[in-house]
């Protein structure tokens, strides 16, 4: 199953939801979306800095995680990013691949 690192910046509206559920509350709303489009939360950290919080998530495909991004991003509460997380093996067999490819310039 495919895995997605999750960044996320609350919007002010979205800190003052935190704020009043509390971490625990968020942590049971995102495992209830990614379980409802049959995945799994494998990690969920809160941050300081740039991100407010981290998630690790598995989802069964790329449009369920475009889903799940569109409608969070919808809701104004949340600025996120999704990134691809890519196994060795999965690195290993896209180097073996012949890709035709020229430069700038070449």
């Amino acid at each position: 199953m495919p895995k997605f690192l999750i960044q996320a910046a609350y919007t002010p509206e979205g800190a003052e939801g935190l704020l009043k559920e509390g971490a625990s509350g968020r942590r049971a709303a995102v495992d209830r979306v990614v379980t409802g489009l049959g995945g799994s939360v494998e990690v969920m950290y809160f941050t300081f800095g740039e991100d407010d919080l981290v998630c690790v998530i598995d989802l069964p495909d790329p449009v369920s995680m475009a889903a799940v991004s569109l409608t969070v991003k919808a809701s104004g509460a949340l600025r996120t990013r999704a990134t691809p997380l890519l196994t060795l093996d999965d690195i290993d067999e896209a180097a073996r691949r012949q890709v035709t490819f020229r430069a700038p310039g070449a």
